[in-house]
């Protein structure tokens, strides 16, 4: 659904630039190809809707972080200096934390302390409790890496995508400069404006990806934090709480 709807947005800022661009300036040229011989199919076009794609996916990422943010809020977990956990006192905590939709949603405190919870129920040893800790907050960064694969693949596309422009364009350049020879008056300077125009599709995919890389590490570096802090709470406020009778 995110995609469809990027992609949407995508389209309707191609649609914007065709109407707001001069149709022989340079900024249509080099953003839309808009001269181009199978315009508006060209490989700009189809850049912007993933770019814009790219661009939706890191929204819905960030969101997803400050959601997972907020669960920090929500108190699961008593956060005085004076409480003590034992068995009998983990069965209300865990009602407590079924009533809210963290759980349903996927988010990590919930989840984490879901599965603390339920270890410590059924081994009563806090050692095993902190191992599950451990080894969860290992899968979860794991799960976050396997979350951004997709944006990684559009930061790779887009540049690809450029440079194949740039190969098409190329070899129109010199498939006209077989056609008209030397015999073309103008050859050289139009040979040259060709030239010019294969090489925007690159500089376009190059600028396109290096702004996904650059929120893309912003936002899971704050996502990781996130993680950080889940893993902190969880930690001071169960593990160290828990008691063996």
């Amino acid at each position: 659904m995110v995609a469809i709807i990027s992609a949407g947005a995508g389209l309707v800022w191609v649609v914007l630039l065709h109407f707001l661009l001069p149709a022989d300036g340079y900024w249509a040229e080099f953003l839309l190809d808009r001269q181009g011989s199978f315009y508006p199919l060209s490989i700009q076009n189809l850049m912007w809707l993933i770019f814009f794609v790219g661009l939706g996916e890191l929204a819905f990422a960030l969101w997803r972080m400050w959601e997972s943010r907020a669960e920090l809020d929500q108190h699961y977990l008593p956060e005085d200096e004076e409480t003590v956990l034992v068995v009998d006192d983990l069965g209300g905590l865990y009602k407590n934390l079924r009533k809210h939709k963290g759980l349903e949603r996927g988010y990590f405190l919930p989840r984490l302390i879901q599965r603390v919870v339920l270890q410590f129920q059924s081994s009563r040893s806090v050692d095993q409790a902190s191992v599950l800790l451990n080894s969860s907050l290992e899968l979860f960064m794991h799960e976050l890496e396997l979350r951004y694969q997709m944006l990684r693949y559009i930061s790779w596309l887009l540049p690809t995508l450029g440079f194949i422009g740039t190969i098409i364009g190329i070899s129109r350049a010199l498939a006209f400069a077989a056609d008209y020879g030397e015999d073309h008056g103008d050859l050289l300077p139009d040979l040259s404006s060709q030239l010019a125009v294969a090489f925007h599709t690159t500089l376009l995919g190059l600028l396109m990806s290096g702004v996904i890389v650059f929120v893309l590490y912003l936002v899971q570096g704050k996502e990781e934090n996130v993680l950080n802090q889940v893993g902190g709470y969880c930690l001071d406020n169960l593990i160290n709480r828990l008691y063996e009778r």
